[in-house]
């Protein structure tokens, strides 16, 4: 038997009406000569010889009686490929709004829990002959940040399908006994005092902090109460890091968020990423985020709601190792980090970035929703259920509150194929709460350029387009800053045209 894990166990806990945790790939293909291109059935055959590579795949959830701890896995006896592969079609002209809007339609969608936890579509009707896959998962099977690297698994790096010998998965669970779960629910319940005693001494502390990042009404009360009754001894702990917490400024996209979605995708040319990098003398991850900032701080000028303090937002990192990639599991952890959106200075707002992400990590050990996490998990499951339904579901979230979560990550070099036909573009589709903002920006490397999709909740960010085409302004006024570098002088943006 193979049990979920807490922090997996929460992504699924964590689901409502309104949030669905799964996140997904939009692989757009290359243009195809007529009648050569890939059908539903290639897709599915090409899946059916491959799918053992990644075991997790073909797992679905066994529930515990009466809900008394977290899931299992099991491994599925058959999986209905026609069901987790399906095709769908766009109305012309089929342009990429129209792409996005199917994505918005079906990311919006949340998975059924009596299958294994994943979908894929082949989209049909785009302009110039092209076509696309959009593949979701839960995190709660693999994490987002492997997402990409399970479906370069169902892809070739040549136009040459490979030959995959067929072998099982290493990895088989078979359905848990009543008996057997109902035992091991009850030594967890042994424990279950002791788990909490542990969580509630690390997490007393940091209530007045955890008070004021929460975004319900009574939050500036509960914050008063919680630093009076907090032992003066205990906040101020020499024992715990001193780095300054972050908070979720008042923004639009921080309100309530709805089931509907809206998306939209670009790609940035990767090399004039570099050059910034290169010229600036900061990482890639540091280039990303200024480039966010920047066009989170423009929407926010656009729609008179600027901030005077900077945004709290959230950066996935992996935990996953190579010998991991085949495991079930979500191995990511947030670093809590601050977005100077209310500086108007290009170069200014990059050192900013660069200095908010070089501190991360101590604001990381400090970060109160890291033992709220830990909290939340050691709470019997069929409490954080009920928790999550409530204005308290911040005890049991796996993401801290944020204004939003921005995610770079490393995809493939060169450029994949599947069943001949090459991939132009590997879009991130990420996953939109009302802990975490009601926008999520993704960014992935494929190639020689930076694909990145933005996905955020309809009501709050209907013009979700305006943000990503602010992009390759905001890339422009950054080469620009570069000429100035040797000088260390502020770099005023350009006058807009």
């Amino acid at each position: 038997m193979h049990q979920l894990s807490s922090l997996d166990a929460q992504f699924l806990d964590a689901e409502t009406s309104t949030t669905s945790t799964h996140v997904g790939v939009l692989s757009v293909l290359g243009p195809t000569t007529p009648g050569g291109g890939l059908t539903v059935q290639d897709l599915r055959t090409l899946a059916e010889g491959r799918l053992h590579l990644v075991g997790p795949l073909r797992w679905r959830l066994q529930e515990v009686p009466l809900g008394l701890d977290r899931p299992y896995w099991v491994d599925s006896e058959f999986l209905d490929l026609g069901y987790h592969i399906r095709e769908v079609a766009l109305t012309g002209p089929g342009t990429d709004e129209q792409l996005a809007e199917q994505i918005s339609v079906l990311s919006a969608r949340p998975l059924n829990r009596n299958r294994p936890l994943w979908e894929c579509y082949l989209v049909n009707g785009l302009t110039g002959g092209r076509q696309a896959i959009y593949t979701k998962v839960h995190p709660a099977v693999i994490d987002g940040l492997t997402a990409a690297q399970a479906l370069a698994v169902l892809m070739d790096a040549t136009p040459r399908p490979r030959t995959v010998p067929h072998r099982l998965s290493d990895e088989q669970y078979q359905a848990a006994g009543a008996l057997g779960m109902l035992g091991n629910s009850a030594w967890h319940l042994a424990l279950l005092p002791a788990r909490l005693m542990w969580s509630s001494l690390r997490l007393a502390p940091h209530l007045p902090e955890l008070a004021r990042a929460l975004t319900v009404p009574g939050a500036d009360l509960l914050g008063t109460l919680a630093r009076r009754l907090t032992p003066r001894a205990w906040r101020w702990s020499a024992d715990e890091p001193t780095a300054e917490a972050l908070t979720p400024s008042g923004t639009p996209f921080t309100g309530p968020a709805t089931a509907h979605r809206r998306f939209a995708f670009t790609s940035l040319p990767l090399g004039e990423v570099e050059a910034v990098r290169t010229a600036m003398g900061f990482t890639v991850d540091d280039v990303v985020t200024a480039l966010c900032t920047t066009v989170l701080r423009r929407w926010l000028v656009d729609h008179d709601a600027l901030p005077d303090t900077a945004m709290a937002a959230a950066m996935p990192i992996a935990g996953r190792t190579d010998a991991q990639f085949a495991a079930a599991g979500h191995r990511l952890s947030l670093l809590p980090i601050a977005l100077p959106i209310n500086e108007s200075d290009p170069a200014r707002r990059l050192q900013k970035v660069h200095t908010s992400l070089t501190t991360a990590p101590q604001r990381f050990r400090a970060a109160p929703a890291t033992l709220v996490r830990d909290f939340g998990a050691a709470l019997p499951r069929a409490l954080r259920g009920l928790l999550s339904r409530t204005p308290l579901r911040t005890l049991t979230m796996p993401t801290p509150p944020v204004n939003l979560i921005i995610s770079h990550a490393a995809g493939p070099a060169r450029p994949l194929y599947a069943a001949g036909i090459e991939v132009t573009g590997n879009f991130p589709v990420s996953a939109v709460s009302d802990v975490a903002g009601g926008i999520t920006i993704a960014a992935m490397s494929y190639g020689r350029h930076l694909d990145i999709g933005i996905i955020a909740c309809r009501n709050l960010v209907p013009d979700v387009w305006d943000v990503t085409g602010q992009l390759h302004q905001a890339l422009s006024e950054l080469t620009a800053c570069t000429r100035n570098v040797r000088y260390l002088r502020p770099c005023r943006p350009p006058e807009s045209r």
